[in-house]
């Protein structure tokens, strides 16, 4: 008797394939933008998302519908696999850049504690003991390395960002609450911190381009987002995780405007409105 260990274990026709397959396209955009949110800028969607759609098509030529498994939750794990080998070959970031990274955040979050706004080039580093030209040469290298963790999480391995552990019931919501969460911190920004948020993050634009836009330099365009993440890291935390409030105690006028944009955050709606931005399995829903 021979085996055929190669052939795909599924009763279905090619045609039903296709449309297993077809039909859970956007799954692959939904988890590579998932990741994205917790990976550095230079690491290239294209690449993370042809790795998703290779996982996506091998999925669809080996499920096996007998095992009772639906094909999405089949499809998420392989494409999850996918992308944490994609990351593991990237070596996207050395020790020693991350440190420098987490040096400069937390200065220039200190300095924004202190002075009560957005700390210039120059006083960034003088607290920090480099010259001038020495913080904008290394500029490129920590904006690379730096995690944007909207949510006040920190870098870790590649098997960190991406879970292979599917989610359940009261994680699911709790991290549907979440996404809500940050959609009205988002929304409960400053106009120009807003703007440049949505331009930089969500349309993608180059910072020369909102730079024009707002009659402003890259430079300051590159303070405002330094400025909406903690803004945005704080509101969160604030509402989410209180005790991972850290950094020098704010006080008069900048207590009370971050006290204010706290409170327009909890004004953009209730729990209810929070889960609205994300169906019941968590993804996006259709604008």
């Amino acid at each position: 008797m021979t085996t055929t260990a190669e052939a795909p274990a599924t009763t279905l026709t090619p045609s039903e394939l296709d449309a297993h397959v077809r039909a859970h396209l956007p799954l692959v955009g939904h988890l590579v933008r998932e990741m994205l949110g917790r990976l550095p800028a230079h690491v290239s969607r294209e690449d993370l998302i042809s790795a998703g759609m290779a996982a996506l098509a091998g999925a669809g030529r080996s499920f096996d519908p007998s095992r009772g498994i639906p094909f999405g939750s089949f499809a998420t794990s392989r494409i999850r696999g996918a992308l944490l080998d994609e990351l593991r070959g990237l070596d996207w970031a050395s020790r020693s850049v991350r440190a420098r990274a987490r040096k400069v955040e937390t200065v220039q979050q200190e300095l924004t504690g202190r002075l009560g706004r957005t700390p210039t080039q120059v006083e960034l580093a003088s607290a920090m003991g480099i010259a001038v030209e020495e913080l904008k040469t290394i500029d490129d290298d920590v904006q690379r390395a730096v995690v944007l963790s909207l949510q006040g999480f920190t870098a870790g391995s590649a098997e960190e960002l991406v879970p292979e552990r599917a989610a359940g019931p009261e994680d699911l919501i709790l991290h549907r609450e979440r996404i809500g969460y940050l959609h009205q911190a988002i929304n409960a920004l400053p106009e120009r911190l807003r703007r440049v948020v949505t331009a930089y993050f969500f349309d993608e634009r180059p910072m020369n381009d909102i730079a024009e836009e707002l009659g402003v330099t890259e430079s300051r365009i590159s303070q405002l987002r330094a400025e909406a993440l903690v803004l945005l890291r704080d509101g969160l935390n604030n509402h989410l995780d209180p005790e991972l409030l850290h950094g020098p105690a704010a006080a008069g006028c900048v207590a009370r405007r971050r006290e204010t944009y706290y409170a327009n955050i909890a004004a953009q709606g209730d729990l209810n409105a929070r889960l609205a931005v994300t169906t019941p399995l968590g993804l996006p829903r259709a604008a």
